[in-house]
């Protein structure tokens, strides 16, 4: 277990350590192997022949045949030709940026892993987020779980911790990955539903799969929905082993929590932004880093001393389970910022490779059935989106430290081996390259040494068994909103799928086991009768709720990077929207100044003022709060625009924070908006201070239960 003197110091926690951006980007960029940039070069063929003309090809006459000779033609179409890959079977549609992890401090008497025992090392990162379900030309913001990949490149190899924004997983044991993932994804007779899971397939799957219970609850809950990839938690999934120097090992699940607060979309707004942004999350993280809003996380593990593998109520090596952090806290081990946005989307982003099995010493596996397939099946599915075993020369994918041995050859090979011995050992070439002993300074790899005596059987085991209890606690670790939110998604899901007798055994056989409250409520949904009890025995937890579950318990660290829509017409107080603006960005909040159209308009006095955009172009969608400015005539302007009004009535419903002048006020109280801790009215501080405040926390949610009548 690590030393208290171990724990990050509350200017750790708070960023004050961050490197200069550009030093550490120029660091990074310097450890990387292969970055092209063509400014000020000419233009060549990919064998370095300059070209004179790549406007026209060549031909018998000005307008007579192309002649198959045209060697630059052909060597341009036939790479257009192979330019696309195969997508992933799953997490195809994603996005991804750079970045860099640091440690709190030496953490060498929990691992000997290098990257977590100094400080003052900066250690690059990629990390890819994705959807699971749809294609690479399907929507951000579907209900979905998030692929959550960091690739460390440690000084020791490379380390892939292949995640998820939930800590659970549909199934226990790998070999029903492909059942779930033909289950989950477009029904085969027409190709739908594109990227979400309310279909009978998979509702068919899961309610006779009871262990998938725990995850589909999270997946019906607004983790599914995140407001953005930046306000998403991050999971290892699985329990894996940290080892020390003295070969002492301790379980532990990995943990990212974000420094911008776990936050979600209400379902309508998720549903909006598919059609009116179908790159919103993608474009969130682009504009985040792009404007200096870093993103940051914080890694953390929770660990549990070998000896304590077996005295909780749960069994560690199921991937269907959390260890709840009122009973293991999350020891923080260090930070991740992201800083530097991919130079090109398909070089990085699609082609880099993440495989579990990439872990560097003082890491390694524990004996979890879901875990142990994954090991193979990535490195598999590499071989075949990435044309062979070298996809760890790609660019992307190359590690910063030195990778000699015995393999060559095959296809796409880019490094050029040196020596006759393509084997070892060998004296041919003196022996090298050679093993390194682990017990040696820098030590070679060196798996655990975890004793087995069994026999060889196809067999779950019975600490397995318990498929409810945790889906229980999740659901009632919510607040009632977050409650009625689960209840909404299951009716909705359950509500597009076909047959009866699916929905009927998801409702009487899953949810009933789960809590018989949210099963009458999705059954009356769904014109079911209520059932009466559950089908099994589901046993009692020594927690009743985990509120580290329930996202309102993590708002985030203040409001840096939220943004703000501040409505314009003409006539509007100028010097009072530069004030405001000027006060709002002080809270590092993002301003963006909307018209009823993208042409200026003209202030109080006489003045152009330029607007980003307008309303229609950023829609209430995209923001978390609104202003209405100030100034004369400038309400009646947008009280008579229909996109205004909606605009205003769009926020409210959606739980935003809404504010103005005392004349907007007047125009609230026409739209019958009724009066919250996020409707404010004033142009002094007190009323910004209150709106920086509503902003904090997200969503006005004592007002969700009154805002259904609301046309939006």
């Amino acid at each position: 277990m690590p030393s208290k003197k171990n724990a990050p110091k509350e200017s750790q926690l708070a960023g004050t350590q961050t490197p200069d951006r550009a030093n550490t980007n120029a660091k990074l960029q310097s450890l990387e192997t292969v970055r092209s940039d063509a400014t000020g070069q000419a233009l060549r063929t990919n064998q370095g022949v300059k070209i004179a003309d790549n406007q026209n090809s060549l031909k018998a006459g000005a307008r007579g045949p192309s002649l198959l000779e045209d060697f630059i033609m052909r060597e341009k179409i036939t790479h257009f030709d192979h330019e696309r890959i195969p997508e992933r079977i799953v997490h195809a549609r994603g996005t991804g940026a750079h970045g860099y992890f640091q440690s709190y401090g030496n953490h060498a008497e929990l691992t000997k892993a290098g990257f977590l025992q100094d400080p003052e090392k900066i250690t690059p990162v990629f990390v890819r987020f994705s959807t699971v379900q749809g294609p690479r030309g399907s929507g951000d913001t579907v209900r979905d779980v998030r692929g959550f990949a960091v690739k460390f490149f440690t000084d020791e190899g490379n380390f892939d911790l292949v995640g998820n924004n939930m800590p659970v997983f549909f199934i226990q044991d790998a070999i029903k990955f492909p059942d779930f993932v033909h289950a989950v994804k477009p029904e085969p007779h027409n190709e739908i539903p594109t990227g979400g899971s309310a279909h009978d397939t998979f509702w068919d799957f899961v309610s006779l799969v009871p262990e998938s219970a725990h995850m589909v609850i999270w997946a019906m809950s607004d983790r599914a929905i995140p407001k953005s990839l930046r306000t998403m938690e991050g999971f290892g999934v699985h329990t894996f082993r940290l080892i020390n120097a003295e070969g002492v090992a301790s379980f532990v699940k990995f943990h990212w929590k974000p420094r911008q607060g776990v936050l979600s979309l209400l379902w309508d707004e998720a549903q909006k932004l598919a059609g009116k942004d179908t790159d919103h999350h993608r474009r969130d993280l682009w504009e985040a880093i792009e404007t200096g809003n870093y993103p940051e996380w914080e890694l953390g593990v929770q660990i549990v001393p070998e000896a304590d593998e077996h005295k909780f109520d749960f069994d560690l090596l199921d991937p269907t389970k959390i260890i709840p952090e009122e009973l293991v806290p999350v020891t923080p081990l260090g930070k991740m910022v992201l800083n530097r946005n991919p130079d090109n989307f398909f070089a990085e982003v699609e082609q880099v490779a993440f495989c579990p099995g990439h872990i560097v010493p003082g890491i390694d596996f524990t004996n979890d059935p879901l875990l142990q397939g994954r090991l193979f099946s990535y490195t598999d599915t590499q071989i075949s989106r990435l044309g062979g075993p070298n996809f760890h020369e790609i660019p992307i994918n190359r590690p910063l430290a030195p990778n000699h041995n015995g393999q060559r050859d095959a296809m796409h090979r880019v490094t050029l081996d040196k020596g006759r011995a393509a084997y070892e050992p060998n004296s041919i070439d003196g022996g090298w390259p050679k093993e390194t002993p682990p017990a040696a300074q820098d030590g070679g790899f060196e798996s655990y040494q975890e004793r087995i005596d069994a026999h060889k059987i196809r067999q779950r085991s019975e600490s397995f068994g318990d498929h409810f209890s945790q889906a229980r606690l999740f659901f009632h670790s919510m607040s009632p909103n977050e409650q009625q939110h689960i209840v909404n998604a299951y009716s909705f899901e359950l509500g597009k799928v076909e047959r009866e007798h699916i929905r009927a055994r998801e409702v009487n056989e899953i949810l009933a086991n789960i809590d018989l409250e949210l099963a009458a409520k999705v059954a009356a949904n769904l014109g079911l009768p209520a059932p009466k009890k559950g089908t099994v025995k589901v046993p009692a937890l020594s927690l009743k709720a985990s509120p580290a579950l329930s996202q309102l318990n993590h708002p985030g660290e203040g409001v840096k990077g939220r943004k703000v829509a501040l409505l314009v017409a003409d006539g509007v107080d100028g010097a009072l929207a530069d004030k405001l603006t000027k006060a709002l960005e002080a809270e590092s909040l993002q301003i963006k100044v909307l018209g009823p159209t993208s042409a200026p308009v003209k202030t109080a006095d006489g003045k152009m003022l330029a607007v980003d955009a307008s309303m229609e172009g950023m829609p209430s969608l995209a923001f978390d709060a609104v202003w209405v400015a100030g100034g004369k005539g400038v309400v009646d302007a947008l009280k008579g625009d229909g996109t205004a009004v909606h605009y205003i009535l769009e926020a409210f419903k959606h739980l935003k924070p809404v504010a103005g002048d005392k004349e907007a006020k007047v125009w609230f109280d026409e739209l019958k908006l009724k009066a919250d801790e996020g409707l404010l009215a004033g142009s002094d501080g007190k009323t910004y201070k209150a709106f920086v405040e509503a902003i904090g926390k997200h969503r006005v949610w004592a007002r969700e239960a009154s805002v259904k009548a609301i046309p939006a």
